[in-house]
């Protein structure tokens, strides 16, 4: 029977590979095997009772697929205490944004009062992509129907000198503009974030199909130079 390690092997493109090097830079190229993302969520559907327990357990991975994969399987759990110690358990062992940023277990949504405790544990966290994984989680989960005005105060705080830590939460910025835009501008227009953070997430807010063109405007006038 073959083990998970065999099918994503199996499934393995070596040009594809070579492109997600590019795109992960903090994932060494022998680390990645190049498995595309549908191939990925199709496998994690075939994989189920104790082989998902024995490869959940195998930490740490060799590769970013299992990363990938570990991320996927742990987000459809439904458990709201075994998700938690999963992504407790986990996220420590995260080095790249590809990996954060599929995490996302849907039971937090159901459970946002009882999540946003962890959430603001893990952006105190001394690692960086763990961090990045929280504000991640405040963006999927709390700038719609979960909304408290509060959140947005949030990643604002945390250390942002990692590339990949203030890019996030640029974009979380940028999402907050184009949902909650009367509660988020203050933090741009008073100059709340730190300079190169605030100029990136006018860059985005102004990227995107869901601001308005006079807001777009108007966010060009607070740039930073």
């Amino acid at each position: 029977m073959k083990t998970v390690s065999d099918r994503l092997a199996s499934l393995a493109e070596p040009g594809y590979a070579d492109f997600q090097a590019k795109l992960i830079p903090s994932v060494p190229r022998e680390k990645i095997l190049g498995v595309r993302l549908p191939a990925l969520r199709a496998l994690a559907k075939e994989i189920k009772g104790d082989d998902e327990a024995a490869f959940l357990a195998a930490l740490p991975h060799g590769t970013l697929e299992e990363d990938l994969l570990h991320a996927i399987l742990v987000g459809r759990e439904r458990d709201f205490a075994a998700a938690v110690a999963e992504v407790d358990r986990f996220l420590p062992f995260a080095d790249n944004w590809a990996t954060t940023d599929i995490l996302r277990p849907k039971v937090f949504a159901r459970h946002a009062d009882e999540t946003l405790p962890y959430i603001r544990r893990w952006l105190a966290s001394p690692l960086p992509y763990v961090r990045r994984a929280a504000v991640g989680f405040l963006m999927a989960y709390y700038l719609d129907g979960n909304f408290d005005p509060g959140i947005l105060a949030l990643p604002a705080k945390i250390p942002q000198e990692e590339y990949y830590v203030g890019m996030t939460v640029a974009w979380f910025y940028a999402t907050a503009l184009a949902k909650r835009w009367d509660e988020t501008i203050p933090y741009l227009r008073d100059r709340r974030l730190p300079v190169w953070t605030h100029n990136k997430a006018i860059q985005k807010a102004i990227e995107s199909y869901r601001v308005p063109p006079e807001r777009k405007e108007y966010l060009k006038t607070l740039k930073i130079k």
